[in-house]
């Protein structure tokens, strides 16, 4: 099988050159995002594989099906970026699940702790010798209330961290699993009650601003919201809104809804033309990285073997375990 490997970071070649050898795979690894412009590149190839900032649109699932490319190989669990219904019976789109989810958990509570806490500023003025620790008081976390959106394999890897906190734990996700201990609640209870707010869902039509103007308005003052899912679960300029009004007491956010082109890249000789962005870096109890909360060493050995995996089910006709569907409406 051949494979056209888009958006490959140094860190991309680590696991997947070795590994891409055993399958008896060919992969060519090229810099740029696969989008309309670059999708031609995959001409003579079996599948691509793509990350969460490129997309396929219907018209590209068009030209690789013209193409006779076989699979779109997601090296990622979200597919909010794929059209599932222009590849439905053309081509198979395949993900990865479940990779790491302690990995995105920890960095989720990492983010919490550290906007909490301040440790991050706290750094940089202790560099300067500077030990003057005014402005830095945080919250117990200890017994606070905690809501917790999304309650898949990454949602429970963050309750089980919260437990450790003795937090009480709301949960509301719209498939409940029964066999978890957390108090499932409706979204507006959650938004309410809920001392930190931890998102952990995916994109879909259902979720897309899920943290909107209202819901907003309903949370707490003095409220944690932390994202490590996807930038679009979080209406922006809402966000910004609910920060002048001094409603959060910090935002950890580890995606952004227009992080495409932006995120992964080094930017830092440019002008930053999103003002949004900008603005939200400018306030003091808002912490912004760059969709990294899955970079550990066993998530991304486990992301590679995953998508190997489903590109050898694919040449060899095994069950595609792990394809995606368009939902049924």
């Amino acid at each position: 099988m051949k494979i056209m490997f888009y958006s490959t970071k140094p860190y991309d070649r680590y696991w997947f050159e070795p590994m891409a050898k055993d399958y008896g795979f060919e992969i060519h690894f090229v810099e740029m995002r696969c989008d309309e412009e670059t999708v031609s590149l995959a001409k003579g190839y079996d599948a691509i594989c793509i990350f969460v900032n490129d997309y396929v649109n219907a018209a590209m699932i068009d030209r690789l099906h013209e193409m006779r490319i076989k699979g779109i190989l997601l090296r990622c669990a979200g597919f909010n970026n794929v059209d599932l219904k222009a590849a439905e019976g053309r081509i198979h789109v395949l993900r990865v699940p479940s990779y790491s989810p302690e990995a995105v958990a920890e960095f989720a509570m990492a983010l919490l702790l550290t906007v909490n806490r301040y440790t991050h500023k706290a750094y940089t003025r202790t560099r300067d010798f500077n030990m003057n620790i005014n402005g830095f008081m945080g919250t117990d976390l200890y017994r606070k209330t905690a809501g917790v959106v999304g309650t898949g394999k990454i949602g429970q890897a963050m309750i089980r961290i919260l437990k450790g906190f003795q937090m009480e734990i709301l949960a509301f996700d719209p498939y409940p699993n029964p066999s978890l201990d957390v108090n499932y609640v409706s979204l507006e209870e959650l938004v309410k009650r809920s001392d930190v707010i931890s998102l952990h869902c995916p994109l879909t039509d259902d979720t897309k601003h899920l943290v909107n103007e209202k819901t907003i308005s309903l949370m707490k003052k003095g409220v944690y919201l932390v994202n490590t899912s996807r930038g679009a679960l979080i209406d922006t300029e809402a966000l910004i809104d609910g920060l002048l009004e001094k409603k959060f007491a910090g935002v950890g956010l580890d995606v952004y809804e227009e992080e495409e082109g932006v995120f992964y890249e080094d930017r830092s000789n440019e002008i930053m033309q999103d003002e949004n962005l900008v603005r939200l870096t400018a306030f003091p109890n808002v912490i912004i990285t760059s969709h990294m909360g899955f970079f550990t060493k066993e998530a991304t050995q486990s992301i590679t073997q995953v998508t190997l995996e489903n590109a050898y089910a694919l040449e060899t006709g095994k069950p595609l375990v792990n394809e995606v569907l368009p939902e049924r409406g």
